[in-house]
């Protein structure tokens, strides 16, 4: 094709219309007029010679020439953004900006208080938002700029996500303090539940999706063995007060359950069997790396992170099913 046929302008044109799939956002998000957003995809279907995107009811779907050259244009854009990067040096006080991270209740529970009063200290126009981790696809949300980190279990994402681990959580066993099961076979906290008895009891699970398994039941389905799960919830939180009012057992991550035992009737036990989890992430949209009020804050959630202890638990996941 003849590139003299393209501007930087179409370049932005096609990339917002693979993002918003509307002639009307994708005009709004780049300050177009919907006339002038039709006028440059015209331009953009001659050149191409593809219709590069059909109507479906209220949306513009893209072709598969559309949908093949939707990461190309965003890494050109990516490098051209970069290039003409202002070079003064960042300063998080005059930082005005929203930053949204997704994740579990763990975080929006443990990191958030202690890192929202940090980042006002010294960043105080920076605000936050905090999406459950049913929110959605990560590769999307990130790709859509509806996120722009999420801190969950090691996920299936597209190659242009970065990410870093941040720590690992071993599992424990939250029971109520008065649970009478417990109490007659005189486990004390801290002791091993015995394999037999942790089988037999109820178990409440946490949940996003609704599944009634987790890394537990595999790891007793490697023995020959399985559990009663009979509470399935969507927050470790609503999972604690579960078990604190009734005869429930759980497996939490153990950071977690350490603090909600402060206020809660919990006791937390050993489990029988060894249950692997690999250790949570913080992802991001590659685009993003070297964005310095984006890299700022990531800087920001690894020190908070290392400043909670989260790293000193040796083991795994803290943010997928127990």
């Amino acid at each position: 094709m003849n590139l003299n046929a393209l501007d930087l302008n179409l370049v932005r044109v096609l990339d917002a219309l693979l993002r918003e799939k509307s002639v009307t956002r994708a005009g709004e998000q780049i300050g177009l007029s919907q006339p002038a957003v039709s006028a440059a995809l015209n331009r953009l279907r001659h050149a191409l010679n593809d219709q590069l995107f059909v109507r479906r009811g209220n949306d513009m779907v893209p072709t598969p020439r559309a949908e093949s050259l939707a990461e190309p244009v965003r890494a050109a854009l990516r490098e051209i953004e970069r290039a003409f990067q202002p070079t003064t040096a960042f300063d998080p006080a005059r930082l005005q900006r929203t930053f949204t991270f997704m994740g579990a209740d763990f975080f929006s529970m443990l990191l958030m208080p202690p890192f929202a009063a940090r980042i006002a200290a010294i960043a105080p126009r920076v605000s936050f938002r905090f999406l459950d981790s049913a929110s959605g696809d990560v590769s999307k949300l990130l790709q859509e700029d509806q996120v722009d980190v999420a801190l969950e279990r090691p996920l299936d994402v597209a190659e242009w996500v970065s990410s870093v681990p941040l720590f690992g959580s071993p599992f424990a066993i939250i029971a109520a303090k008065d649970n009478p099961a417990l109490r007659y076979a005189g486990i004390a906290e801290g002791e091993e539940v015995p394999l037999d008895l942790f089988c037999e009891l109820p178990h409440a699970l946490r949940s996003i999706d609704g599944s009634m398994s987790g890394f537990t039941d595999d790891a007793l389905g490697r023995m020959g063995r399985t559990r009663q799960v009979t509470l399935a919830l969507p927050h470790f939180q609503a999972v604690a007060l579960a078990v604190a009012s009734g005869s429930y057992l759980a497996a939490v991550p153990r950071q977690f359950a350490a603090v909600a035992a402060k206020s809660l009737p919990l006791g937390i036990y050993r489990a029988p069997i060894s249950i692997p989890s690999p250790a949570v992430r913080m992802y991001w949209h590659a685009r993003r790396d070297d964005e310095a009020p984006h890299r700022w804050i990531r800087e920001q959630i690894l020190d908070e992170v290392g400043k909670l202890g989260f790293r000193d638990w040796d083991g795994a996941e803290s943010a997928g099913l127990a």
